[in-house]
């Protein structure tokens, strides 16, 4: 039996080592991805130090990656060999830090040809999660939203919001007029303190402590999305202003959603990722780093807060 690279997490350090292991057999539903780029997100260096999941030793960390099927198991179409293909996998099976990657079948993107490795791995975490925000307010033109912070996940929101046809203004002390008004978007502040309107939606980044802060600043019946973290009690006396509260985690739709929820998710990914290979949504590139330099790539993700991506031959 073959076999790859990966890097395995060990739990004295909380740090990763490479090392290899064999190829797999695939159960019935499964298919082999071969890795061609692999995405970086917050929560691959934040869970390798703290490890909450209680991961053994030897566990394959990364969520998102980008690759080529190569391998499916009895009940999945063998035409699939050769697809190109993206992923979000779950945080507690081994994921997309290694040169091959084992998944559902179901829980993957096709690519379109034109979509590099690079530009694919670095999107699946970011854009499903903008997407499940985005999908958590009733679609009304014209409504006035606010968004909380600006990295990866609210630069793809807010542009799914001012498609939608709504007035985005937007919270972040780092966001350039010029983007800004290249996004469409209406106003920058730079601080909380400035908000001087009531809103229909808000949808904060930043912490569930955060996003109670701005419940007062939505009109009556409106929407409060937390993108980190959660808003453990309502705010408002009950039948007030009657706000609604959701919560967003992309991860936990690995544990609580079934086929239905992940064709819906995919399909939604795959119009979105045709959205931004038309240029209808802009995203930023990538910094890109070899497979053998994940902890310096790793570490440029925490330190610089920028899209970072492992390729392999």
């Amino acid at each position: 039996m073959e076999q790859y690279q990966i890097w395995q997490y060990q739990t004295e350090t909380c740090s990763l080592a490479l090392g290899k292991t064999e190829t797999p057999t695939l159960a019935d539903n499964e298919i082999l991805v071969r890795n061609k780029a692999i995405g970086i997100n917050p929560v691959d260096w934040k869970f390798i130090k703290a490890n909450p999941l209680n991961w053994p030793n030897g566990h394959v960390a990364g969520v998102d990656g980008a690759g080529v099927i190569v391998g499916t198991g009895i009940n999945v179409n063998s035409s699939l060999v050769g697809s190109r293909v993206a992923y979000h996998a779950s945080l507690n099976q081994h994921g997309s830090f290694a040169e091959y990657t084992v998944l559902s079948a179901d829980r993957v993107m096709m690519l379109p040809e034109s979509l590099s490795f690079e530009i694919a791995a670095a999107l699946p975490c970011p854009m499903l999660t903008a997407w499940q925000a985005f999908e958590k307010i009733p679609l009304t033109r014209q409504r006035e939203v606010l968004i909380v912070g600006f990295g990866a996940v609210n630069n793809l929101l807010s542009q799914l919001l001012v498609n939608a046809g709504y007035v985005v203004d937007v919270v972040s002390a780092s966001l350039s007029e010029a983007r800004a008004n290249k996004l469409g978007l209406r106003q920058v502040y730079r601080d909380q303190s400035q908000i001087g309107i009531k809103y229909f939606a808000i949808f904060d980044a930043v912490s569930g402590e955060s996003a109670a802060h701005l419940v007062p600043s939505l009109k009556a019946n409106g929407h409060i999305v937390c993108i980190q973290d959660r808003i453990a009690k309502p705010i408002d006396p009950p039948f007030t202003r009657t706000i609604s509260y959701h919560e967003i985690a992309l991860g936990a739709l690995h544990d609580f959603g079934d086929k239905q929820d992940w064709y819906a998710l995919m399909q939604n990914g795959e119009a979105l990722l045709e959205q931004i290979t038309k240029g209808d949504v802009e995203i930023s590139e990538p910094t890109t780093f070899n497979f053998e330099h994940m902890p310096e790539a790793l570490t440029h993700s925490e330190m610089t807060k920028s899209k970072t991506v492992i390729t392999l031959n």
